[in-house]
């Protein structure tokens, strides 16, 4: 691209070159104007030629009609002599106005008064012919007077029209001078024309050129940063599988070891492995998340969530630290700020760790307050105000503006005094960004630091969620039912897996690799399958991709796995697993999902049905697969003869009978969930006794049977599923 002082070169360079080209065309239009008064003023010298010429002939002709008629006699040669003494006159009067202010007025006078004298010669001729006669006129054209004036005007004709051709050649000469300069000044306007575009057509076609080359190196710089992206991506992610996966193990055994038999040593040495491993997966995840914020992969979810539940759990994460410095802990929630919200539970439980986190790690003594207050309500949209305030070493104001930058502390000597990486807070202030919320903080030093956060939420509908938390009362799944089948390759892994299914009574199968799983699942049947992602052989991916579009089989699959990158849980879904779960693995977080798509396997199996539903039958039994046989073959069995016992009362118009017959059928019809599809119309048919009032029941026994048959052959699909 052209330097800044270039472009402006070639803007002055473009002003100037129109002006020059206005300057062009004034000077053309000069030059114009010129040819076009030099054009008439050459019209005039001609038009003045021609009334010389005629000026002389008409003298002559007018001596030579006078003379012919006196010697002739003929005075027919006088009938016009009066016209051309008068067109004499006019052409005199014509030449004397054109040439008043172009040559010597004496010369124009002299030639007047020789035209004048010549008329009263030419007058005396013809007074003397008519009234004395011939002979008298004779005489006075013999005296030469008309001939010595006739010269002389011949004369002063010619001397006339060589002062015009002086003044026509002058003339002329500047009109080819005007001519030429037009000429040249054409063909340098051309040139500068042609040579503008040409020059422009360059320019054009160079830009073109540099654009285009410019676009190659920003498709192939965009390419280079796509590629230096995807490696970024990848090695985060492979760093993310290759620490998460022995921090897997070694958090889950020493969890495990926490509970044995263990003296006090012992259990200090393991409290100390388990915190060393805790504070090395925050940093983990710190970096991940702060890469996967900068490259927009993080994305917000909304969920429902309870303010005063996440404030509880992130205060007794923190409790024992601040235990263990004397610090106390103030949560002050003021009482118009409501418990349920719409929005990331998860991004508000990384800013409250953090910056609590960041309090506790900088306070030596007093307190720490987490304040939150309601600053303004908008329909279903709340914007709350947390403020958690420390009383520890405070943060100097020249150091304050960096604060919120990557591995930026305010002293050099805290990462040495506290730990740390500085990440903590660039965390917080993109995270409170990305939800479009402001942060700020007041700090002294040696006083303390108070850190505030506004962020927006919705409120939820009550209402809905009073009615979802009543429907999903339900009793759940044991796990002790269930059987799950582990696909891990880490043998430590393998062992703290195997250990929690044991803990859960859990009956289940490991298998190395996605193929095994593959294999194992053609031939025993599981409840679910914990995937790990990354094994050899045959990876998660690929075997869910099978299990899906080859074996057709919608068991639930359950991600496991030590990548931690924004976009590995949707690529999950998309493949068809049902969860995700990241390592190190939570004994909870897995209990909690494991039971839950149990609860969903325990009742994927059975088909939906349109008319019959289930549900009361097999709360009534038990979930006893024989008693609801019986029960439903019974049903396939007496349902005819109740619709054939109805039909014939209603025929018979034995109204009793129908009743009985109405009332005992929504018994039966109850079993397989239909009594709210059939019981208004054998509440009419039973009520409606009266033969006046009987006139439909035709009507509802017709659509009874309709439903009853339907309801059959779907009892008789389900025992074919079944």
């Amino acid at each position: 691209m052209l330097k800044p002082e270039y472009r402006y070169w070639v803007l002055w360079l473009f002003l100037l070159g129109v002006l020059f080209i206005v300057f062009l065309q004034v000077v053309s239009g000069y030059n114009i104007n010129r040819l076009i008064q030099g054009n008439k003023t050459l019209l005039k010298e001609l038009r003045i030629q021609n009334e010389l010429q005629k000026l002389e002939a008409d003298i002559v002709i007018m001596e030579s009609d006078i003379r012919g008629a006196v010697i002739t006699s003929n005075v027919s040669l006088l009938n016009d002599i009066e016209f051309k003494i008068s067109d004499i006159q006019e052409g005199l009067n014509f030449l004397d106005t054109q040439y008043i202010s172009q040559v010597p007025h004496h010369v124009v006078n002299q030639l007047k008064r020789q035209v004048q004298a010549k008329i009263l010669f030419s007058n005396d001729i013809l007074n003397a012919f008519n009234s004395k006669g011939k002979s008298e006129a004779e005489a006075i054209i013999n005296s030469n007077r008309g001939q010595l004036l006739r010269d002389s005007i011949i004369s002063g004709v010619n001397h006339l029209d060589s002062l015009r051709r002086s003044k026509l050649s002058m003339i002329s000469d500047a009109t080819e001078a005007t001519g030429r300069s037009a000429r040249i000044w054409g063909v340098i306007v051309t040139t500068i024309a042609l040579l503008a575009v040409v020059l422009a057509f360059w320019y054009m076609m160079n830009q073109g050129k540099q654009q285009q080359k410019i676009i190659k190196l920003l498709n192939e710089s965009d390419k280079r940063n796509r590629e230096v992206a995807d490696m970024k991506e990848q090695f985060l992610a492979n760093m993310s599988h290759e620490i998460r996966t022995p921090m897997n193990s070694i958090l889950g055994f020493t969890n495990l070891l926490r509970r044995t038999l263990l003296n006090d040593q012992q259990r200090d040495f393991v409290q100390n492995i388990h915190s060393s491993g805790e504070n090395l997966l925050a940093l983990v995840n710190d970096i991940l998340d702060l890469s996967k914020i900068e490259a927009g992969m993080m994305q917000l979810d909304e969920i429902r969530f309870s303010l005063h539940s996440i404030i509880s759990s992130v205060g007794a994460m923190f409790m024992e630290k601040m235990t263990e410095k004397e610090i106390a802990f103030e949560v002050n929630i003021d009482n118009d700020v409501p418990d349920i919200f719409q929005g990331d539970a998860v991004r508000l439980t990384q800013i409250l760790v953090n910056l609590v986190s960041n309090a506790v790690k900088f306070t030596e003594q007093g307190k720490i307050t987490l304040h939150i207050q309601l600053l303004k309500t908008l329909g279903d949209q709340v914007r709350i105000c947390i403020s958690v305030r420390d009383t520890g070493i405070g943060i100097a104001p020249e150091k304050q503006a960096a604060i919120f930058e990557r591995f930026q502390q305010a002293e050099t000597e805290t990462t040495r005094r506290f730990g740390g990486t500085g990440l903590g807070l660039a965390i917080v202030k993109q995270l409170v960004d990305l939800q479009k919320g402001k942060i700020s903080l007041e700090s002294h030093p040696e006083k303390g630091t108070e850190f505030r956060v506004e962020l927006d939420y919705k409120l939820p509908d009550m209402d809905k969620l009073f009615q979802e938390a009543m429907a999903a009362e339900s009793e759940p799944v044991s796990l002790q039912k269930i059987k799950a089948l582990i696909a891990e390759d880490n043998l430590m892994n393998q062992h703290l897996i195997a250990h929690l299914m044991k803990s859960w009574s859990i009956d289940f199968k490991i298998v190395h690799n996605g193929a095994e799983a593959i294999e194992e699942l053609k031939k025993d049947h599981y409840s679910i399958i914990l995937m790990d992602i990354q094994m050899p052989e045959m990876d998660g991916y690929t075997a869910t991709g099978i299990i899906r579009h080859e074996l057709k089989n919608e068991i639930p699959i359950i991600a496991m796995t030590a990548h931690a990158m924004m976009g590995e849980k949707e690529k999950c879904m998309n493949l068809g697993m049902n969860d995700y779960v990241s390592k190190p693995i939570k004994e909870t977080v897995l209990y909690n999902i494991i039971a839950r798509h149990a609860q969903q396997s325990a009742e994927w199996h059975q088909p939906s049905y349109q008319h019959i539903n289930l549900e009361y039958l097999h709360e009534l039994s038990g979930n006893d697969a024989g008693f609801e046989s019986q029960l439903l073959q019974q049903f396939i069995q007496q349902v005819p003869l109740e619709l054939e016992q109805l039909k014939n009362a209603i025929v018979e118009k034995d109204y009793n009978a129908a009743k009985n017959v109405a009332h005992s059928m929504k018994s039966t019809i109850g079993y397989v969930g239909m009594s709210e599809d059939l019981h208004p119309a054998l509440d009419r048919i039973e009520q409606n006794t009266k033969q006046e009032e009987n006139s439909h029941l035709w009507e509802e026994y017709c659509y009874i049977e309709s439903k009853c048959h339907s309801a059959i052959e779907e009892v008789k699909d389900f025992f074919e599923k079944s």
